[in-house]
């Protein structure tokens, strides 16, 4: 019997899923699949793109044009409500859509509390796209005078932004500006020492600033003032503080995990509806909790896919196994990284040609769906 899937959102965990839509389709299955953009950006070669590294085209993934390639319907929106008794999702055009069997890829984002007013010359570090936006201010401005940028928070995602800042200030006809990281630890808190010493001296070998303690009680355009009441005059904010699950599921009702993700049981289903389903940032292991990074979509890939076929079909379920340590490498902007697994760890040229190859050949894959 004929029976309608809906994918909201075209993310990394739902890049097999789309990758084999027709399946659905020869099956005699309608698929929607719901996304904010026509595009998606890969998280891992934002900063990248940032930096000028690498092209627009090169870090997304045309996820309207492969579903309807491929026989599906493309929605542009955003969900904004799941309704799971009547199964059926509201948009934010007021429009909703019925559903059998939903699967949720929805991301996260950075939480705007501390932003008072617009965003004119606020740049939040997710969406991806909007670095595209940050950049081409910065040229504007640059070309013309010495600008000051801050980057808020102290992960890796600001080491990234920091050091591709770097190097699109070096851009011909741009002055050098004076950039600085506010954080309210140390940064990369969460990582090895060694990792944070090889950040650090990449950054101060720059020139980049780094202020440590410091935490953020106001941002507005032009200026971050702290809990002490001391202010930063800045040209430029980008805000990297740490992201969250969607708010749709606690808007829905569904049951949720400590941050508001997705509550899901090893099979990536959700605990109280047997035909919603999730991955990536959007949602929460009951089994285990989930570092935020990449490597847990791209794992959970294959299981969302053969999990939302077989509720479909009626067969059996495939149980997600996280795995075992995952490689970490950053690009430091400067056309050298930091590379990380298990107790292997070295900085340098030769870590970034490892990401930029591992980044591009990921890419590549699911681009060629594109031809």
């Amino acid at each position: 019997m004929k029976k309608k899937l809906v994918i909201a959102g075209g993310g990394h965990a739902h890049m097999v899923t789309l990758a084999n839509l027709d399946q659905f389709v020869e099956k005699g299955h309608s698929v929607t699949v719901i996304g904010p953009s026509e595009h998606h950006y890969y998280s891992g070669m934002g900063p990248g793109m940032l930096g000028k590294t690498y092209k627009p085209e090169e870090v997304r993934f045309a996820t309207k044009h492969v579903v309807e390639k491929k026989g599906g319907n493309f929605v542009l929106g955003k969900i904004v409500r799941i309704d799971a008794a009547s199964q059926l999702v509201h948009l934010n055009s007021g429009g909703s859509l019925p559903y059998d069997v939903l699967s949720c890829n929805l991301g996260s984002h950075v939480p705007t509390d501390v932003i008072e007013g617009d965003l004119a010359n606020i740049y939040l570090v997710k969406p991806i796209e909007r670095l595209l936006a940050a950049q081409e201010r910065i040229l504007q401005l640059g070309r013309r005078e010495k600008i000051s940028i801050g980057i808020i928070g102290g992960g890796p995602s600001a080491v990234e932004i920091a050091g591709n800042l770097w190097r699109l200030t070096r851009e011909p006809g741009m002055q050098p500006a004076a950039i600085k990281i506010l954080t309210s630890e140390t940064i990369m808190p969460h990582h090895p020492d060694g990792v944070r010493a090889k950040a650090l001296a990449s950054l101060n070998r720059r020139g980049i600033e780094m202020v440590e303690g410091c935490t953020v009680d106001n941002i507005r355009t032009g200026q971050v003032t702290e809990a002490s009441g001391k202010t930063h005059d800045l040209d430029i904010i980008f805000v990297a503080i740490g992201v969250t699950p969607n708010p749709v599921f606690t808007a829905s009702g569904l049951p949720v995990g400590p941050e508001g993700g997705l509550l899901v049981n090893r099979y990536l289903q959700s605990v109280a509806n047997d035909n919603i389903f999730g991955g990536g940032d959007c949602i929460y292991f009951k089994e285990a909790p989930l570092d935020k990074v990449g490597v847990y979509a791209v794992r959970q890939n294959p299981v969302i896919f053969h999990n939302l076929m077989a509720t479909l079909d009626g067969g059996q379920l495939q149980p997600f196994v996280p795995g075992g340590a995952y490689l970490l490498i950053f690009n430091l902007g400067d056309g050298t990284g930091i590379f990380h697994k298990w107790r292997l760890l070295f900085g340098g040229r030769l870590a970034f040609v490892i990401k930029d190859y591992l980044d591009r050949k990921f890419m590549k894959t699911f681009q060629a769906m594109e031809n």
